[in-house]
C-alpha cells in the first residue's frame, strides 16, 4: 500500500474517531497502535510504551499544571467579578461601557489563567446577567463574552503556546512575548466593534446624569491590584531572563493560590481541594493528549506519511501566500470539529517543515495558529465557549448566541489578515526583547 493510500486511510479513521465523541487521547492512542500493528507488525509494539513516556519526559511540561493551577485558583474566587466591577466604574461613560468592561476583564483574566473556558465562565457568570438586566441585546451580551473568553489562549501565559512550543521545539518564552501585541490588538478590535454596534443601536445603559464618584472608582482597585502585580511579576521573570516558563509558572501558581486564600478567604479544606482537583483533572487530560499525540506523530513518521505530505506540497510549487491561505483554511475547518490541544499536537509537527520551507517565522505562525483555534472556540459544531455561555444563560437560544459571535469571528479573520500583512506585530516584541530568533 502506498503512503498516499495509507495517509488517506489514517485521515478518514482519525476524523471518524474525533467525530464519534471518543476521548481524544484514547482515540489517538488506539489509532496509533492499530496502524502500527497493521503495517509494521508486532515488532513495532516494542517502542509504543517508550514513545508514550517520552512524550511526557520534558521539563517544560511542568508549566502546564502550574498555569492551570493559576486559573483554577483565580476561577474559584470572585476575582473575575471584581475585575469586571472595577473596569465598569471606569468605562461606563463610553458607548457599551459594560461590554467594554467585560472584554477588558476577559483580557486581564486571560493573563491570569491561560485558559479560554475558565476565562469565559469566570467573567460570563457575572457579566452576562448584568448586561441583560441593564437591557443590552442578548446577541452582544453573549457574543462578547464568547469572544472575550478566547483571549485566554492568546494573551500570555497560554497553554496553547506551551503545547505549540513543545510540539515544534519553538521557544515558549518567545511565543509568550509574541502573543502580547496581537492579544492587545484583538481586544481593541472586539471593543471597537462592540462600541459601534451599541452606538448604531442607540442603546444607553446609564441615565445621562449618572456618575460614579472618584471614591467609588478607586475603591474597586485594591482587590484586583495584587493579581495585576502577579501578571507583571510573571511576565518580568519570563522576559527579563530571570526564570524559565516552568519556574515562573510555579511562582505564579503559588502566589495566586496564596492571594486567593488571603484576599477571598478560601481557606476551607473543601475549597482548597476543589482548586487542586480541578488542576489535576485538566492537567491530566492535557498531558495524556500530549503523550498520545507524540505516539500518533511517531506513527505518522514511521509510515512516511508526514514526509510524503510535505514533499507533495513542496512539489506543487504553490505561491507561499496561497500555501498560507490553504493552511489557514485547513486549521479553520479542523477547529470546527476538534479541540485546540488536539489540533496543535497533531498538525504542528507536520506543518512546521512546510511553513519554514516557505520562509515563514514559526513564532509568527504560532500566533496565527492560535487565532485560528480561537475561531474554533466560538464556531459550531464544537464551539466550546458557545455552550459555556448557553449554560450561563440557558434561556438564550444557542442559535442566537452563534449569531452574536459572528462579528467577532470576522474580527479574528481580519486580525489574521493584518498579521499576514504586518507580521512585525507578532515578531517585533520578541526580537526587540530577546534578540533575533531562528
Amino acid at each position: 500500500m502506498s503512503p498516499t493510500t495509507e495517509g488517506t486511510l489514517v485521515l478518514i479513521v482519525t476524523l471518524l474517531m474525533l467525530l464519534s465523541g471518543i476521548p481524544v487521547a484514547f482515540g489517538l492512542g488506539a489509532i496509533s497502535v492499530i496502524f502500527l500493528l497493521a503495517f509494521q507488525g508486532l515488532d513495532s509494539m516494542h517502542v509504543v510504551a517508550e514513545t508514550f513516556y517520552s512524550g511526557l519526559d520534558e521539563f517544560t511540561l511542568v508549566a502546564i499544571p502550574m498555569f492551570v493551577m493559576m486559573g483554577a485558583a483565580i476561577g474559584s474566587s470572585p476575582a473575575g467579578k471584581d475585575l469586571y466591577e472595577a473596569l465598569d466604574r471606569w468605562l461606563y461613560r463610553l458607548p457599551g461601557g459594560l461590554v467594554l468592561s467585560n472584554l477588558g476583564a476577559c483580557a486581564i483574566f486571560a493573563a491570569l489563567t491561560g485558559s479560554s473556558p475558565a476565562c469565559c465562565a469566570a467573567i460570563g457568570k457575572m457579566g452576562i446577567p448584568e448586561m441583560r438586566r441593564r437591557g443590552y441585546p442578548d446577541e452582544i451580551a453573549t457574543g462578547s463574552i464568547c469572544a472575550g473568553g478566547t483571549l485566554g489562549i492568546l494573551i500570555p501565559p497560554s497553554v496553547t503556546f506551551i503545547l505549540y512550543g513543545i510540539a515544534t521545539e519553538t521557544s515558549i518564552g518567545r511565543l509568550f512575548v509574541a502573543g502580547v501585541l496581537p492579544g492587545i490588538m484583538l481586544t481593541g478590535m472586539f471593543m471597537l466593534w462592540s462600541m459601534f454596534a451599541i452606538w448604531r443601536s442607540g442603546f444607553k445603559s446609564h441615565a445621562a446624569d449618572f456618575r460614579y464618584s472618584w471614591k467609588e472608582k478607586f475603591s474597586a482597585i485594591p482587590k484586583i491590584a495584587p493579581f495585576i502585580l502577579i501578571i507583571l511579576g510573571v511576565m518580568y521573570a519570563l522576559y527579563g531572563g530571570i526564570a524559565t516558563p516552568s519556574e515562573a509558572a510555579g511562582v505564579g501558581a503559588a502566589l495566586c493560590l496564596v492571594l486567593a486564600i488571603a484576599i477571598y478567604k478560601l481557606w476551607q479544606p473543601a475549597q482548597v481541594w476543589q482548586i487542586l482537583r480541578d488542576t489535576m483533572r485538566e492537567s491530566v487530560m492535557i498531558l495524556t493528549i500530549i503523550a498520545a499525540a507524540v505516539l500518533f506523530g511517531y506513527m505518522l513518521t514511521s509510515l512516511y506519511l508526514t514526509q510524503t505530505l510535505a514533499q507533495a506540497i513542496a512539489d506543487a510549487h504553490f505561491n507561499r501566500w496561497v500555501l498560507m491561505f490553504m493552511i489557514n483554511l485547513f486549521l479553520l475547518v479542523c477547529g470546527f470539529f476538534i479541540p485546540p490541544a488536539a489540533i496543535i499536537l497533531m498538525t504542528s509537527p507536520i506543518l512546521l517543515p512546510i511553513i519554514t520551507a516557505a520562509g515563514f517565522d514559526p513564532v509568527w505562525f504560532g500566533v496565527i495558529l492560535t487565532i485560528n483555534m480561537e475561531i474554533g472556540l466560538i464556531h459550531p459544531p464544537v464551539g466550546l465557549n458557545i455552550y459555556i455561555v448557553n449554560a450561563i444563560a440557558p434561556d438564550v437560544p444557542v442559535v442566537r448566541v452563534m449569531w452574536g459571535t459572528l462579528p467577532y469571528v470576522l474580527c479574528m479573520m481580519l486580525a489574521i489578515v493584518i498579521l499576514c500583512i504586518f507580521p512585525e506585530i507578532a515578531t517585533w516584541l520578541p526580537n526587540h526583547l530577546m534578540g533575533p530568533g531562528r
